[in-house]
């Protein structure tokens, strides 16, 4: 009963269809074929969505996520045709022409399509960020599949394709969670410099924002013409690092000025020549401007 069974279901397969020499065995195939490639279409495009759900918007994972697909599909509908005894030699040739046409035409799409593939997966950058790449400096608005939009300092908008980006050397300005910035104070001669330098400290400790973890530093950096030059340097949050360097500078002068310590002036002694010297009214040999 089984062997009859058997030659009956080989006989259906075998039954020519009426097309050339295509039986319905080669048509099953096909099918099979082609339903394995849309599933495995499905699960790697689902997996691509998942995988790319934090860096990139909806828009851009839905396009990445359908070319996938449709690249799977297309390579099974490809293995399946031979089975309807279609030849490709005549459509890879085609293909093949048609592909470097498109190349040569489409080379920097390519480009800056693979390079923004790079960028989602080595992530130097992401969405609000503060860089300078390509000779553009400010915040990382959108990272698309072609390009990447910068916001400059001025509020205008730079669209820089990613194939630039890519191969440029970016600098991310909020990457590391605290940045450094400095000062250069300069105080009288006849001032105390230690004293400076502990005013200076107690104003940095009380601002909310200025780390303690790296500590700042304020020190004397040279004697200047006119007087003492102090460096202070200070750690910041790298999202505050703005708004702490702006405000901490002018608390420290103020501060400075209310204990008598004041910025000096240029200062220069001219010495007159007997025929030319200036006599005050108590006698004074030099004058001072």
């Amino acid at each position: 009963m089984g062997v009859i069974v058997t030659f009956n279901v080989t006989g259906i397969l075998e039954t020519p269809t009426g097309i050339g020499t295509i039986t319905v065995s080669d048509v099953l195939w096909f099918v099979v074929i082609i339903a394995v490639g849309v599933a495995i279409a499905k699960i790697v495009s689902i997996n691509v969505r998942r995988a790319l759900a934090e860096r990139l918007p909806k828009n851009e994972r839905e396009l990445i996520a359908k070319v996938i697909y449709y690249i799977i599909v297309i390579w099974a509908v490809i293995v399946a045709l031979p089975y309807l005894n279609i030849n490709l030699s005549g459509l890879l040739v085609a293909g093949g022409i048609a592909g470097l046409v498109i190349g040569f035409a489409s080379q920097s799409v390519v480009s800056n399509l693979v390079s923004g593939l790079f960028l989602m997966f080595e992530h130097p950058i992401k969405i609000g960020d503060t860089i300078s790449v390509a000779g553009v400096s400010g915040s990382v608005e959108d990272i698309r599949i072609l390009s990447t939009i910068v916001k400059t300092y001025d509020g205008i908008y730079t669209r820089i394709p990613n194939e630039k980006v890519f191969t440029s050397n970016i600098t991310n300005y909020v990457h590391n969670a605290a940045r450094r910035f400095e000062y250069g104070i300069s105080i009288r001669y006849e001032d105390d410099a230690n004293e400076a330098i502990r005013i200076a400290r107690e104003v940095i400790e009380t601002h909310p924002f200025a780390l303690r973890s790296p500590a700042p530093s304020v020190f004397v950096d040279n004697l200047g013409d006119d007087g003492i030059n102090l460096t202070a340097r200070i750690w910041a949050p790298a999202r505050n690092w703005w708004d702490v360097r702006a405000e901490l500078l002018w608390d420290i002068v103020k501060k400075l000025e209310e204990n008598g310590i004041e910025m000096p002036y240029p200062q220069r002694t001219v010495w007159f020549a007997d025929d030319l010297r200036v006599t005050g009214g108590k006698g004074e040999e030099e004058s001072r401007i």
